[in-house]
């Protein structure tokens, strides 16, 4: 406030030196957020490149993979058939004649499971 013969008093002083120190604060807060978001936004156009790389490289392998589920198919199918032909294989060249079958685990003919999900009956049932 200012008296009658033009001096400032104590508390308009300090009013404009607080008003001056928060605007320097808040500043100062914008300047550190700025650079805090400049070092932000580098680091996300580094990851959108990243981004884009992995897709193109999996535009290229997702064809390979519905190769590569069609060669697993095959086998898993396959599997029955070779336990089979592999039990006939140890069967003819046993060194007992005699023996009409193969020795079996005590669970019985040794068996993919596989069987019931792909239609395969060996015994023709």
């Amino acid at each position: 406030m200012i008296v009658a013969d033009g001096s400032v008093t104590g508390h308009v002083v300090f009013s404009v030196v607080l008003i001056g120190v928060l605007i320097a604060g808040l500043a100062f807060f914008l300047v550190v957020l700025s650079l805090q978001l400049t070092k932000i936004a580098s680091k996300l156009e580094g990851a959108h490149g990243l981004i884009e790389q992995i897709n193109a490289d999996a535009s290229v392998i997702v064809p390979g993979l519905e190769h590569a589920n069609r060669t697993a198919t095959t086998i898993a199918e396959a599997t029955p058939l070779l336990y089979t032909f592999a039990e006939r294989i140890v069967r003819g060249v046993s060194p007992n004649p005699q023996r009409p079958e193969v020795a079996r685990p005590a669970m019985g003919s040794r068996r993919s499971r596989l069987h019931e999900a792909v239609g395969y009956t060996p015994d023709g049932r």
